[in-house]
């Protein structure tokens, strides 16, 4: 099983600026003051291995979009936030002209989460199947109105592909082209549902745009059997611990420090942090990610959880 990002933040999409490339180019050349380079190896060595990853990388721009490769000719993706387009160009890329068949699991439909849709190539392809899974009654409503008159020139009726919406029951498992699935309530405004796929003896889980109070011991004991044992979380780290608990408490979204302790609780070998503020910068992205490692290290009882911030175009083998 395979998960890959393309598309890791949250409420909107965001891009870097003109000013902020500017930014890290300085910040570059002061660290490489007194260095020379014979040759672009020498100096693609020097940013790979001694500058901070905020320098070189990106966590990315795009909303939600997650697949989960399970090595058949079905695809399964979590969300058609605007990382879906991207991921349209790869389905199409890989089929070659050969009709697809994408399974799509959605945690709810607030703007953010369908709004790569109608940017969606193969949904224009004819021979492509869509299976649009999820546990609102509204599903097939929200995707209808965001290609309605006046919001978007292609109305939904208009496109090739063969689409369905698949309505699924919380808590029960549910076969989906050989991926047992099942998904669990969460707290967010109009309710969202976190999903835990299951395929060869690995797991993976999908949680975002949940809120987490864990003084509600019955609450976080649900959600550590949810997370039992999976091989990857992908979690909603939208807040810093402080902000999730004072100031943003009961805006729908969980932190860094939150995702790492119902983590411990349930054995899970490997926490993402996702669903990223889109006001947050690279920097206090990456300062986020080294206080949840530190936080680990400190409460640590058992194995050890490896801990990775989601940015677009990461993959993880599980």
């Amino acid at each position: 099983m395979r998960l890959r990002f393309w598309g890791t933040r949250g409420s909107i999409p965001v891009a870097l600026t003109a000013a902020d490339m500017r930014d890290r180019l300085a910040q570059a050349l002061v660290r490489a003051s007194g260095r020379t380079f014979a040759s672009y190896e020498e100096a693609h060595a020097f940013a790979s291995t001694e500058l901070d990853f905020s320098l070189t990388h990106t966590f990315g721009g795009h909303t939600p979009c997650v697949e989960i490769e399970a090595g058949g000719e079905e695809y399964f993706v979590c969300d058609m936030g605007s990382g879906a387009r991207p991921f349209g160009v790869h389905v199409l890329a890989r089929q070659g002209g050969r009709p697809a068949t994408v399974n799509v699991f959605m945690s709810h439909v607030h703007w953010d989460h369908i709004m790569g849709f109608p940017f969606f190539g193969p949904a224009y392809a004819p021979g492509t199947r869509i299976r649009i899974h999820g546990c609102h009654d509204v599903l097939e409503h929200a995707f209808r109105l965001q290609q309605s008159p006046p919001c978007f020139p292609v109305d939904f009726d208009q496109l090739g592909a063969t689409i369905e919406f698949v309505k699924l029951e919380p808590g029960r498992a549910h076969e989906v082209g050989g991926m047992k699935v099942t998904p669990h309530l969460q707290l967010h405004s109009g309710d969202s549902y976190g999903y835990r796929f299951e395929h060869g003896g690995k797991s993976a889980v999908y949680s975002t745009d949940s809120e987490h109070k864990l003084e509600n011991r019955a609450e976080a004991e649900g959600f550590a059997r949810f997370f039992h044992d999976a091989d990857a979380v992908v979690f909603d780290a939208m807040y810093a611990l402080a902000d999730a608990i004072s100031i943003k408490a009961d805006w729908g979204h969980s932190s860094n420090i939150v995702g790492v302790e119902l983590c411990q609780m349930a054995r899970a070998r490997h926490l993402v942090l996702f669903h990223h503020e889109p006001a947050n910068d690279d920097a206090t992205l990456e300062g986020l990610l080294k206080e949840a490692r530190r936080f680990e290290e400190l409460t640590r009882t058992g194995d050890a959880l490896r801990i990775s911030a989601a940015y677009d175009g990461l993959e993880i083998d599980l």
